[in-house]
This record gives C-alpha cells, structure tokens and sequence, in this order.
C-alpha cells in the first residue's frame, strides 16, 4: 500500500510534547499517509497546555480531555492507550503515529506492529530507546525547525548547530554493513533498498539528524562511499547506487 492510501491515526500526547513544533509535525505526518484521526490528550484545566489550544483548530485536532485522578500518576498514557487499541479495532486505519517522549508507549507501539499496523514515532531527542525500536520509524521533532525560528537566522544557526549530530565511525559501519547485505557481486547496492534497510535496523536513523535533507548527500560527504546513477529505460529517473570504498582506495585518496 502505498503513502497516499494509508489512513493514519495520530495520537498526541500532550503533555510530552513541545506545542512549537505542531505545524511541522502535521506536515511531517502528511508524508507516510492520510491522517485521518487526529487526537491530543491531557488535562485541558491546566494552564501548561493553553499554548496547544490555538494551534488545536488550526490543524483539526481534536483535544481529549483526562483529569490526572492520582498525583504522580499519568492519565493521559491510559487514555490514549484505551483510545488506539478502540481504533485498531475499528478497522478504520492502516497505520498509527504516535507522538510522545514517553517510554510507557513502547508496549503500545509493539502491539500495534504485532496487529499489522505501520506505527511511526515522533519525540524529543530525549526519547528512550526502547520506545524508539518499538516503532518502524521515530522522527525527532528538534529536526522540524518552526518557521519563526528559521526567520531568525542567528538563534537557528545556534539551535540547528546543537541540534545536529555528528557522523560517527558508528554511523558509518551502520551504512557500510547494510550496503554490504544488500551488495551485488561487484559491491554495489541500490540506495533506495539501502535507505529501507537502515530504518528497519534503526527505526530513528534520518539523514536530517545530522544536517543533510536525502541520504544521498550525507553518504557523499564521508568520502567513504562511491555513488553511480544508473538510467532506466522504464523511468526518466536515474538511479542510485553505492558501494563501499576499498580501504587501499580510501589511503590513495588522503595522500
């Protein structure tokens, strides 16, 4: 099934999650598949969530309403769970996403998978792990920069530079062995099954965490990778594909 015909229920939890990034969110949402439920739960009496109240009719969401009945306690995580597994029931949706920081989804986003639902993340960088594997994809929402914040060009500039991780020799081995899955004979694999293979081994991997917008771009600049676009007589698009540079290549290209 492809993005266009995946009805998605997005599930917000409103006490985790920063209002300033809401516009961005949608938009990001937009790009897997049709929301088609849009809900946010919290205690609407509480003063720390008037600032989601506006931005709630702007994008359609609907606010559910939960009393925190015990102090220490969080109402809003069983609600919202009560509420997705009503919806997975229904039939009415292919996929979910959920938006939180909590660790207590991560149960939520197994079942979910477990029931055949495509079930995207979106959290601070904060995010526990074992949440962030309970999903098929976690997007972190520090690399959905607002627009007033792009405006100004000196705090962006401060907030992209902490914001943007560095490439690792880790993150480098992660592309390496996954070209090396899905390599031909000659060493060479297609970078669209490499980009797929990569969330599925780390669901948050996304090429924006580390400042470039495709994977393509990100791969060329650790000069550890060859790039080769192929044409196809069936697209008008070239195809891409990678390979692992040879270490002795690697050493002749430093000297």
């Amino acid at each position: 099934m492809d993005n266009m015909n995946l009805n998605l229920a997005v599930l917000i939890d409103g006490d985790n999650i920063p209002s300033a990034y809401v516009k961005e969110m949608m938009e990001e949402i937009a790009k897997y598949g049709n929301p088609t439920i849009k809900r946010i739960y919290g205690d609407w009496t509480k003063p720390h969530l008037s600032k989601w109240k506006d931005l709630l009719l702007q994008n359609a969401i609907t606010p559910i309403q939960q009393y925190a009945y015990t102090t220490g306690k969080n109402a809003t995580d069983s609600a919202m769970i009560i509420d997705a597994m009503d919806i997975l029931y229904s039939n009415k949706v292919n996929g979910f996403c959920l938006v939180s920081s909590d660790s207590d989804f991560t149960r939520l986003a197994t079942r979910l998978r477990e029931a055949g639902m495509q079930v995207i993340g979106i959290g601070e960088k904060k995010t526990p792990t074992p949440f962030i594997v309970a999903c098929d994809k976690f997007i972190y929402v520090e690399i959905l920069r607002t627009q007033s914040e792009k405006k100004d060009e000196t705090s962006s500039k401060d907030k992209n530079k902490d914001s943007i991780d560095k490439i690792t020799p880790q993150v480098i081995k992660l592309i390496s062995t996954t070209i090396d899955d899905l390599s031909d004979e000659d060493g060479w694999a297609f970078l669209g099954d490499v980009g797929g293979l990569l969330q599925k081994k780390q669901p948050n991997f996304d090429s924006r965490n580390y400042g470039f917008e495709k994977l393509t771009p990100l791969i060329k600049s650790t000069d550890s990778f060859e790039i080769e676009q192929r044409e196809t007589p069936k697209s008008k698009h070239k195809l891409i594909y990678v390979k692992n540079i040879e270490k002795s290549k690697k050493k002749s290209k430093k000297q």
